[in-house]
């Protein structure tokens, strides 16, 4: 007998009836864990049966009958995978997660047959090659491109012995990723510091009052613990006098994924860096990481240590420079060790202190989050003449997410707006941008539902959220991929919003995050939380002069990750079986600084392993960077950050043109010339070390 409660019964099942809500948004007050894997069952047969359709066809393949269809097909399974992949990420609980392992097995399961079925890919090759001659228009030819290129990658022209190994490889990738990320959530919700009255020398009130938070989140209300999140390790690292427990804080952060327990990471790494290497080669590659950059930017992984090692030379320099002032300073207060990785966040606050008159804390009471998404919303509207307005009407995942409306310049709704902020253990670390549906023109004027979601420690009772100045520049990065989603203006699904070339996508967010930081926008948002007081003169200036303050550090963190994650890609995946002692062995040959530790150690390296998304692309962040630095320079030039001019090449040639675009093409368009590479060095203030090198 079937069980009652796994319904696929259509009227009882919120995930497959019409959603009477507002913008016909997820009903998430209806949706409970037991609803998805009916869903799924529905979705997944509807899919297939639309791609038989189109497979099957007696008609000769034209544009109408095979890309248009395809760009139509799978609504319901787009529909009910955003709603129930932003649960796993944002608000998971154990019985979502025991779904996620089947869902992710049979999303493989459902996806192989689709991307290497040969008769379907010989329609869209026939097209292909004969795209000069059906007329179509530019972004018509470039989804025919993408369409071509995306089952050409996936294997489709492959052998039948091929097709199926590479499927038996996609389907054992798909469970080691969901096993990575569940791991990671497991290490990060089991740990956690109680601070008693003695452990908090040196923290902020900003801080107790978050740590106060994080223990309410754990049902542990009245005390205060420091936690893996990123937004609770790293101020306790800078902040606390305490040297024994930044030791302990650092190095549970560091060991996430790599403790030897149930949640340990090393053995799936090993597992998924041999089967990419695999799948790569029945492509014809000779490594992932050549596969994986054929089809970016950067093209080749030569190209990318080019980047990477051009910037790594003159940030090491800087960060040794800045270790020898931080060890002399140790020595002048009496310290009688050596700075170890547990003490430079501390050492570095001091140092600019010393050097610049500044430290976070003194800027964090003026950096609430409220008035931070209030001048994240400002910049929008005055670049792109677009208005955001609160809802409380619209279903959500968890009481603290908010709700906007987004119109555009003519008063029409554009968007809707999700604002998912605070830490808490259901959560993922990190911040990441999604969205539940995504903008397209095909049937209608499809608005879509842009999704920001970020680990901000939360306020208590009467005190507001206060963001550091990462976390405020986290924010306006988040919301820049946001405006990337909410602003697309294109016909075809799979060419909206987000959908460009790893190595592009970062370009509207980083170059978002130089208006954060502009005098012009502090000086109207930054307000005390309890004075209301603008944020004095002297201050700013000082928090200005301090931005490219221990930028060797940051920038070496990141470097060594990327080159990392390239070596891992571009290495015979036998090299790296022992997870430890190749991270040892690598960081050893570019002269890693041993007082500082990457960014992600390995085994929580969930952009690489959680998924295939940035495996071999993480340094997409730098190549975007490049592009962000020499960008904003344009609204430099033309002597006012919100010039109505270049706003408008940027809306019309960056942000609201998907993937639409060849990147380059579009690029050059909005700046009139390829980027100036400088721009990245001088942005972290590492141009001179360049240089002298």
């Amino acid at each position: 007998m079937s069980d009652p409660s796994q319904t696929t019964d259509a009227e009882t099942n919120p995930l497959l009836k019409a959603w009477v809500t507002p913008f016909a948004t997820p009903p998430f007050n209806e949706i409970k864990p037991e609803h998805f894997l009916p869903a799924f069952e529905q979705a997944f047969a509807d899919h297939s049966a639309e791609i038989a359709a189109i497979t099957n066809d007696p008609a000769a393949p034209d544009f109408a009958n095979t890309i248009t269809a395809l760009e139509r097909s799978g609504k319901l399974l787009n529909k009910v995978a955003a709603v129930f992949y932003d649960l796993v990420s944002a608000h998971s609980n154990p019985a979502i997660l025991e779904i996620d392992k089947e869902v992710s097995l049979r999303m493989a399961r459902h996806w192989n047959p689709i991307m290497m079925n040969a008769v379907l890919f010989g329609r869209i090759a026939q097209l292909h090659e004969n795209r000069a001659n059906l007329g179509l228009n530019p972004e018509q030819l470039r989804l025919l491109e993408r369409t071509y290129t995306r089952f050409h990658r996936a294997g489709a022209g492959l052998s039948d012995e091929a097709k199926t190994r590479m499927a038996e490889i996609n389907e054992k990738l798909a469970q080691l990723a969901t096993g990575f990320s569940h791991h990671l959530l497991g290490d990060e919700q089991d740990w956690f510091l109680e601070l008693g009255e003695a452990d908090r020398q040196g923290l902020p009130d900003s801080f107790i009052a978050a740590a106060k938070a994080a223990a309410e989140d754990r049902n542990m209300a009245g005390k205060a613990i420091v936690t893996l999140s990123r937004s609770s390790a790293e101020p306790f690292l800078k902040s606390s006098a305490r040297r024994d427990l930044r030791e302990k804080v650092y190095k549970a952060f560091t060991a996430r994924g790599d403790n030897g327990n149930a949640n340990d990471n090393n053995t799936a790494i090993g597992e998924i860096l041999k089967l990419r290497e695999e799948s790569a080669k029945l492509l014809g590659y000779p490594t992932f990481a050549a596969y994986r950059l054929e089809d970016s930017m950067a093209k080749t992984p030569d190209a990318v240590r080019d980047l990477l090692e051009r910037v790594w030379k003159p940030a090491r320099a800087r960060a040794l420079a800045d270790r020898d002032e931080m060890q002399a300073l140790i020595t002048e207060e009496g310290g009688n060790f050596k700075l170890a990785p547990w003490d430079w966040r501390y050492y570095a606050e001091k140092l600019r202190l010393q050097r610049a008159n500044f430290d976070d804390a003194a800027i964090k009471p003026y950096l609430t989050l409220d008035h931070m998404i209030a001048a994240a919303f400002d910049c929008a509207t005055r670049l792109f003449g677009i208005s955001f307005e609160e809802r409380k009407d619209v279903p959500v995942w968890h009481p603290d997410v908010r709700v906007w409306e987004v119109r555009g310049p003519d008063g029409k709704h554009k968007a809707l707006f999700y604002g998912d902020y605070y830490a808490r253990p259901s959560k993922r670390s990190g911040a990441w941008m999604t969205s539940l549906r995504d903008q397209q023109k095909l049937d209608g004027d499809i608005a879509p539902l842009i999704l920001n979601v970020c680990n901000f420690a939360k306020g208590t009772g009467s005190e507001p959220s206060l963001l550091s100045p990462d976390d405020a520049r986290t924010l306006f990065h988040e919301f820049g991929h946001g405006l990337h989603g909410m602003l697309s203006n294109v016909t075809y699904p799979s060419l909206s919003g987000t959908s460009v070339f790893t190595d592009f996508v970062e370009l509207p967010s980083q170059l978002y995050e130089h208006w954060q930081e502009r005098p012009e926008v502090l000086q109207q948002f930054a307000r005390h939380y309890q004075t209301g007081e603008p944020l004095p003169d002297d201050l700013l200036n000082r928090f200005l002069a301090a931005r490219k303050f221990n930028q060797g550090f940051a920038t070496v963190e990141f470097v060594s990750s990327a080159l990392l994650d390239l070596e891992f890609h571009s290495q015979p995946a036998a090299n790296a079986q022992d997870v430890r002692a190749f991270e040892r062995r690598e960081l050893e040959k570019i002269g890693m600084p041993e007082e500082i530790s990457m960014r992600h150690r390995p085994t929580q390296f969930g952009h690489i392993f959680s998924g295939d998304h940035y495996a071999a692309g993480y340094y997409s962040y730098m190549w975007s960077e490049v592009m962000d630095a020499d960008a904003f320079g344009a609204f430099e030039e033309a002597g006012d950050i919100f010039d109505p001019a270049v706003a408008k090449r940027l809306h019309d040639d960056i942000y609201s043109s998907g993937g639409s675009v060849d990147p380059e093409a579009a690029y050059e368009a909005f700046r009139g010339r390829p980027p100036e590479p400088d721009a990245l060095l001088r942005r972290r203030g590492l141009l001179d070390d360049a240089k002298a090198a």
